[in-house]
């Protein structure tokens, strides 16, 4: 499988009145670490969505374990890679290392979504175009 490596520096506007990086701030990073992974695979989001006439890729299921804590001026290195496709939804796994211990897992799935044709305003799931899942799927 696919998989983007990002460094992340934990600045002080992370971090809640304990010092420790604030949770849902992980979700921020999960969702810019998304993105990063589709462009680092070569299938930058604004251009696949324009070319597939999608409207986005809203997350419906978040499972998130927090290990280690960490804080102001840690460095953590961020592994994302889709773990599991399913037919207009899949799951991203995004584990934040704090040197060698896992600091947190984030397993977050998402769908893939166009216009819905019979509601005006509204979106639909759509079957995920296989060039994604093999480009994603590949070890390169």
């Amino acid at each position: 499988m696919f998989e983007h490596q990002s460094r992340l520096t934990v600045q002080w506007g992370d971090c809640d009145p304990a010092g420790i990086i604030f949770f849902p701030n992980y979700l921020v990073w999960c969702d810019n670490l998304t993105s990063a992974l589709f462009a680092g695979a070569g299938l930058p989001l604004h251009t696949l969505f324009a070319a597939h006439d999608v409207i986005g890729i809203p997350i419906v299921d978040v499972r998130a374990s927090f290990k280690v804590p960490a804080a102001f001026g840690d460095e953590l290195l961020a592994k994302t890679a889709v773990t599991e496709w399913r037919r207009s939804s899949f799951v991203v796994r995004h584990l934040f290392h704090k040197q060698d211990a896992l600091a947190a897992e984030c397993h977050i799935t998402r769908v893939w979504t166009g216009p819905d044709p019979s509601k005006k305003g509204a979106m639909k799931s759509r079957p995920l175009p296989r060039e994604i899942i093999d480009r994603l799927s590949s070890s390169k």
